[in-house]
This record gives structure tokens, sequence and C-alpha cells, in this order.
């Protein structure tokens, strides 16, 4: 039996209704008794919550009630770990400026706000700061505000700028004269808040939403006309592709990109004539995978393109480019620049006038690799510590020797440089300050390979205290995600100092199902090799056990979204291991969401989990480990869900009737809470403090249910 160190909680538990619904598929029946959460009308609840069912609402709201009281004892706690949380955030931190032109842009915060402002300055001038956007004063009477997107036009003069106001990724895009700094009438509701200037500074083009919620076509839009008049500009025909916009780094390019988990397909439109044809830089081959850039030769324009054709872990290549032609550009004329290496995986390219710099990852760790475009030599960016994050921002302008790059470990705060492709040299711009102190030596940050069931060795990077003791009493807090080839980086976080100051030692397992060690790591934890998944995770606890950074039985596991069907699934398969487990936003209810086509994600999920529907494989597949249809009566651990009523991802039914199963059947006297944000959605409260409340919840439950309450 789990572990357990907290006391069952008065008054009692909610118990949901039972109303049980049978479908059948592939000749299988289901009993699906909590169906019945799922609002009838749950799209209108994503553009208004008040049209939630009563009866659904007040199930939820007694929910919400109970996890008060079971956690009332560490109110205090909460409120500690929060001024913690808080008091480590410099309150009127700043980017560093972007050089774009004329002027320089940043965002800001001021002491006691909650959310970014939008600033600019006159280039290389401190003290000429003007504030394009107040995010504070827009998000006032609002109980969710989240600024989606901004972009500049090109001539400086305008703001184009996308909110959602519900948490229901529902973006509305608004413009502003940075003259007046005042709103034009234009007003773009229901897209997905990406936007893209053409080069006049007049049209935008932006990603419609379909009433299903999915982005499927772009549109574009004449500044000072009627939106009904936007011109459709690409409208994606399967269901199972969503559609994005972006620009090339020379900004000669809009580039629309269709894409599902493992295949896309660009369209470039010339910015400056947007009446044009679009460019099919390669019609969709199933697995194909590939995103362009544009570069200027001797020659004329040329396509830099980063593909998986016949590289698992990509390659590059370069073509030439007939700006007007509306053909794809043959693969005859395309040359490699930097060829295939397997276990190598570029993630990311960025092209400037005289050189590419490119993202990638070898033996799990990332590293930075600047290409002189002129004769093709290569040289890395050298890092030294042994688990560390990385990031690459190739700002707005094109004509550059200027890189920009973001660098932390567990134990070092981020730091942003300017790096100089030509001269080889780095300057520090921003080093991150923890206004309460922090000192990296008194922490010490490993990455370990625990072995799994199969023999394969998982990366785990580990944050602890140097004075920790490991000798198997520390509880650990494990973490973990595994999906859709997102890796998890080893970088620096504030909130997480608050439990290993208490003692406990913070996991991050580098499981399959990330590329954490190249594409074939996402194959092997997809589809039909889901359980490795989940095995990884299970083994990684196990290892840290038996090494003893903890112990069996005294582990908290944490997960989000796809991480939180992980953590539903090991609460299946081996509740032992487990004290605890931290379930946000998780995707639960896998086999009947993956059987309802009408579902925001579902189609262009299948290439991930499986079409359970058309498949009776991936049906069976899917069921064995699908978290709520594998609860049954068993010791669980401690269990605490959160979910977001306006979440269009994981819908809130999917914890709620999760939790409902899980207390009709827990055989032990654990926890089992349940948390839904009642005006929000996936990515929780908006507003930088808002959010640390609910992360000091989450530890305040970890440091209860290990007994570390009081520490």
């Amino acid at each position: 039996m789990a572990n357990s160190k907290a006391a069952p909680v008065s008054p009692a538990a909610p118990l949901a209704a039972k109303h049980p619904v049978i479908s059948t598929h592939h000749g299988i029946s289901l009993q699906d008794d909590y169906a019945w959460l799922r609002a009838a009308n749950w799209q209108d609840v994503m553009r208004d919550p008040s049209k939630l069912d009563p009866e659904i609402r007040a199930l939820l709201e007694a929910e919400n009630a109970y996890t008060e009281a079971a956690l009332a004892d560490v109110a205090p706690l909460r409120e500690t770990l929060f001024a913690e949380m808080k008091a480590r955030l410099k309150q009127d931190d700043s980017s560093v400026p972007s050089p774009d032109g004329p002027y320089d842009y940043y965002s800001s915060f001021e002491t006691g706000g909650q959310y970014p402002r939008l600033c600019r300055q006159q280039r290389g001038t401190p003290g000429t700061e003007t504030i394009l956007l107040n995010g504070n004063t827009e998000a006032e009477g609002k109980t969710y505000w989240q600024l989606s997107e901004t972009a500049h036009s090109p001539d400086h003069s305008l703001l184009a700028y996308a909110v959602d106001d519900k948490g229901s990724e529902l973006a509305a895009i608004g413009f502003r004269n940075l003259a007046t700094g005042k709103d034009l009438p234009d007003v773009i509701p229901d897209t997905r808040g990406s936007i893209v200037w053409s080069a006049d500074s007049k049209t935008v083009f932006y990603v419609r939403l379909d009433e299903n919620q999915r982005p499927q076509s772009v549109w574009r839009h004449t500044l000072g006309t009627d939106i009904a008049a936007d011109v459709k500009v690409y409208e994606e025909q399967d269901p199972g592709f969503f559609v994005g916009i972006g620009q090339t780094q020379s900004a000669k390019f809009i580039a629309i990109v269709a894409h599902d988990h493992e295949t896309s397909e660009v369209h470039l439109i010339d910015a400056h004539n947007i009446d044009t044809p679009a460019i099919l830089v390669c019609a969709r081959q199933p697995g194909h995978e590939y995103s362009v850039e544009h570069s200027v030769t001797t020659e004329g324009d040329a396509l830099i393109i980063l593909t998986n054709k016949d590289a698992e872990d990509f390659r590059i290549l370069t073509c030439p480019l007939a700006p007007r032609s509306t053909e794809a550009p043959s693969p005859q004329n395309w040359r490699e620049i930097v060829p295939h290496q397997l276990g190598r995986l570029i993630l990311d390219v960025a092209v400037f006038k005289n050189h590419i710099a490119r993202l990638e990852r070898l033996d799990g760790l990332p590293r930075i690799i600047i290409t002189s475009l002129a004769d093709l030599t290569e040289h890395a960016i050298a890092f030294d510590e042994e688990a560390y994050a990385l990031g690459m921002d190739a700002g707005y302008e094109f004509d550059t020797t200027l890189l920009r790059f973001s660098y932390s470990s567990m134990t070092t705060p981020n730091e942003t440089y300017d790096y100089d492709m030509a001269t080889r040299t780095r300057t520090l711009r921003k080093r991150q300050e923890v206004p309460s102190g922090h000192n990296p030596a008194d922490y010490v940050t490993r990455r370990v390979m625990a072995p799994a069931i199969d023999g394969e060795l998982v990366p785990v990077s580990l944050l602890y205290r140097k004075d920790t003791p490991l000798d198997g009493t520390a509880p650990l807090f494990h973490y973990g995600y595994g999906a859709y080839g997102i890796s998890i980086p080893s970088g620096f976080s504030t909130a997480r100092l608050s439990l290993v100051d208490r003692g406990m030692v913070f996991a991050i397992a580098h499981i399959r199902g990330g590329k954490e060690k190249g594409y074939r790591w996402y194959a092997n934890g997809k589809m039909d090799k889901k359980l490795n998944t989940f095995t990884d995770f299970i083994a990684a606890g196990k290892y840290l056990a038996a090494n003893k950074f903890t112990a069996c039985g005294n582990i908290v596991a944490n997960g989000g979204s796809a991480g939180g069907m992980l953590m539903g699934a090991v609460a299946n398969m081996a509740p032992d291991l487990f004290l605890g487990i931290i379930a946000d936003v998780p995707f639960v209810d896998v086999l009947n969401t993956m059987l309802d086509g009408t579902l925001p994600l579902t189609p262009p999920e299948y290439l991930e989990w499986g079409n359970p529907e058309a498949s009776p494989k991936a049906f069976a597949d899917i069921a064995s480990y699908s978290p709520y249809d594998n609860v049954e009566a068993k010791a669980y651990p401690h269990i605490f869900a959160y979910g977001g009523l306006t979440d269009p991802r994981v819908t809130y039914w999917e914890p709620a009737k999760w939790i409902a199963k899980l207390r009709a059947n827990n055989t032990s006297d654990n926890l089992i809470l349940l948390k839904t944000n009642m005006s929000a959605g996936h990515g929780g409260a908006s507003g930088r403090f808002e959010s640390l409340k609910e992360v000091a919840l989450d530890y305040a439950f970890a440091l209860k249910v290990c007994g570390k309450a009081g520490a």
C-alpha cells in the first residue's frame, strides 16, 4: 500500500452520481458512469463559462470546496511558498531590448504588476522608453487575460496584438496606432492569435478557428475594411492537419504551414506582392517534416530547408527559388549543406545574411552550431555544465552578425548573450536576478542514466541541496512529460528551490516520447510503443530509489497535459512506488476522447496515439493504458488533479471523471483531490503572481503528503 502520511479529511468527499452510458466499438462494450460530466454545450462554455450546466457546476464547486478543506492545514504553508517564490522574482524586470531598424523592442514589468508591458526605445538609447501596450491596464476588470501574440508593422507605425480573455485560446486581434496610442476600430475575433504583416504595413495575415475550434484557414485583413471582406488565402481540407503562419527571417516571405504530428507542407507568399500565387515548397508526403527559411545568394533567392527526408534526425538543404513560380522547387536542385548524423537531432535553424545558426541536440544535450554561408565552415558555441538548457533567439533582423541565445542549468539562473557569429565572441547582456538571494554553490545538479526494462538508458536530470543526505531518506519530486517529441530542458526554476530547500530531491526524467536522444526516442514512445513512456518513468523512479536518492513509496510524481496521462498511467501501473501524484490538466480520458472526432484536438492526434474508431489494434492499445479506463479497486497513492473549465486541449471533464472514478474505487485512505479553475484554461491562471499561487498549491500538497509541511 502506498505510504500515507496525511490524515483523512472531514467533511466527506463529494461522490459523483453514476449515470451509465454504454457504447460499443469493434464488438467491445464500454461503460462510462460519468459521461454526464461532459456538458452538451461545451463549445458555448468555452466562450461563456456561465452557460455550464448547474448540476455539473455544483459538483465542480463541491470538489473545489473539498480540496480547500483537505488542504486547510497547509494554508499557511501555501502562503509561505507563494511569498518565497514571489520574492525570487525581480518585480520590475525587463527583457533585453531586441533591435529592429530605428527602435529596440522589449517587454517589462512594473512592481506589483501581473502582466507585461510592451515597450520600445530609440535604438541604443536607454531612457527614451515608450509603452506601447500595458497589460495591467488592459486586464483591468477581467478574471483572465492573456496576451497571445504581438507584431509591430514593418514601418513601426502600428501594433497588432491578440488577446485571449477566457483561457479558451480564442484570441481577438486588435490594432493600435503607435503615434496616438489609440486602437483602430478593426477587431478580428476567434483567431489562433498568430499575426504576420505584409511588407506595406497595411495588411495582416491571421489564422481563423473553425466551428470545432481548429485552426484550419488563413485569411488576410486590410486595415480599414470590414472583417466580412477579409480574403481567405488558404483552407485546409484534412481535419487531421492544423494550419499556422510565420515569416522568414529576411521578411521576404510569409509562410503558411499545414502540419500534423509527422508531416508538413509549406506555402510561401511574397510579402511585397501578396496578390501573387503562393509558392508550394514541397507537396506533403506522409512522414516528411520540413521547415523553410530564405537566403540571398549571388545567384539570387534561395531556400534553406530543414528536413527529415532520408534523414531521421534531420539535415539542412538549399535550393534556388524562382520567386514568381507556383511550382514546387525541384528536388533535383536541392543541395545538402549539413548532412544527416544519426543521434544528432537538429531542432531549429535561423538564417541570416551571411550565417546559419542551428540548435541541435547530441548525447541528450543541446548545442548551437554556426555555419558561414561563404564557405560552409562550422564552429560550435561551447558550454561546460553536466545538464543545462539552451535557447536561441534570431531576433528581428536579417543583415546582422549577432545571434542571441539564453543559457541556464538547474543551479544557474538564466543568462542572455549576444554572440557575434563573425568574430566568435559572446557578450553577456543579462543575468537573471534572484532578489531574495541564490548561491549556485549551495546546490548540485547531475545527470544520471537509468536503465529501462528493455535496456535503454533514460537520462534523468537531478537538483538537490548539497547538504541533502543521499541515504534513501529524502523524498523525491519526480517530473515527466514524454509526448509529441517535446524535450524537457534542464533549466533554472526559481520556484522549485522551495522544494529542494526543504530537503526534497527534484528529478526530471527524460523519458521516451520526447526527443532528448533523437527522433527515435520520440518514435519509441508513441502509438503502439506508448507503454515505453510509462515504464521508463517507473524505471527511473526505481533507479533513483535503488541508488539512495530516495526510497520507493517516498516519491511524489508530477506531470501536466500529456504528462498528466503519464501520471494516470503510472498510478494504475505502480501505485506502491509513489507516495503522491500531481496531475495538472491531465489527459486521462484518452480512449473516449480519441473516439470522438468532433473534439478540437482529436483528428490531429491520431498519429500520436492511434485512431481507435478506425483501428481495432489502436483501440486495444489505447484501452490497455488509458488512465480513466484502467482505474480499478486498489490502494492508490495521494492524488491531486487540476483542471481548467475553458480548456480546449484537455477538457475539464477529463480530470473530473477521473477523480470521480478514482474516489469510487480507491481502497486506501489517501487523499483524492480535484481543483478546477472556473475562469481559466489549459495554461492555468493568467498573471505572473496568480500562476505562482497554483504552483504553491501543488508544492504544498507534495510537502504535506511527504511529511515536510512543517519544514
